[in-house]
């Protein structure tokens, strides 16, 4: 079984072929199955299906328009899971139901005190904002740091909206130096706060931004629009970037081309792995490589 730990080190196996590469499966919404040589885990586990229903908190619902590349019953073994924020389109009820309650899980404080006591995933651990923790299985880890995030611009509408946090995962041999960093943006908006990621990880191999432009009641935007993902990928700089979180909810209002019109605009669209829902990527360490993407 894979083990947490506070520590960044452990002593173990060697890697080799596997070590400067990893798979992302783009499963959908906010979804992606990360495998990085016998280490797997699974990103804001959301496997409603196209016309049913999430929970976004105070009577609001929103209705799913996409179905998920896999099934929860067809997941492979986790090692453990990365859980952005407790909203119902990243954590629903049939994640609640179906996941392994024995499988880490790694989020923010808010959403490790519910899954704990309520929903009895005993293995959560609540991370605040540049706290890590290090999964380890048969010689490879991956560092998890909590990094910021704000759901929502006005103060006031923050209260109401669960904490979320972006997390910067970082993969490498047992022991080792990281081999591959992998920004994942949460649902963020673009703020200062967000310029700090660089002084702790001046470098990403890729991030996975939060789009979709989610608009709720009264036409507050909770989730980046096209020109803020750009942005923000402006700001950051990682080596290549994946969007995700587009086209699968009502409530999204901002479409992917929108995103990669902003990023052509400023230079950027050179970095865009187009992987759709349902596809594979594979990223490699060697910056001079282009990323291999192909069909689920």
């Amino acid at each position: 079984m894979p083990r947490a730990t506070d520590s960044r080190t452990d002593a173990g196996a060697p890697a080799d072929g596997w070590a400067d590469t990893l798979d992302v499966h783009f499963i959908g919404n906010a979804t992606v199955l990360l495998t990085y040589g016998p280490l797997t885990l699974l990103t804001d586990p959301n496997f409603l299906h196209r016309g049913q229903y999430a929970y976004l908190g105070y009577g609001l619902l929103s209705r799913r328009v996409t179905e998920p590349a896999l099934d929860v019953h067809e997941l492979p073994r986790l090692d453990g899971i990365v859980l952005s924020h407790l909203h119902g389109d990243h954590w629903d009820r049939r994640a609640r139901r179906h996941l392994d309650h024995t499988v880490p899980i790694l989020t923010t404080p808010h959403a490790a005190r519910r899954l704990k006591v309520l929903h009895r995933f005993a293995r959560t651990a609540g991370l605040r904002t540049w706290k890590s923790l290090t999964l380890h299985r048969d010689g490879a880890q991956v560092t998890v740091t909590a990094l910021p995030g704000r759901h929502a611009g006005h103060a006031a509408l923050r209260r109401l909206l669960p904490p979320v946090m972006g997390s910067m995962l970082e993969f490498g041999p047992t022991g080792g130096p990281p081999r591959l960093r992998l920004y994942i943006s949460g649902d963020t908006l673009v703020y200062d706060g967000l310029d700090e990621i660089t002084r702790h990880f001046p470098t990403a191999d890729l991030a996975v931004l939060h789009l979709g432009g989610t608009r709720l009641p009264g036409g507050f935007v909770v989730t980046m629009d096209g020109p803020q993902g750009a942005e923000l990928a402006r700001r950051l700089r990682p080596r290549l970037i994946l969007p995700v979180h587009y086209g699968d909810y009502t409530v999204m209002r901002s479409p992917l081309s929108e995103f990669l019109a902003e990023a052509e605009k400023i230079g950027l669209g050179n970095r865009i792995i187009h992987c759709a829902h349902g596809e594979r990527a594979r990223i490699s360490a060697e910056a001079g490589l282009t990323p291999s993407v192909r069909g689920g």
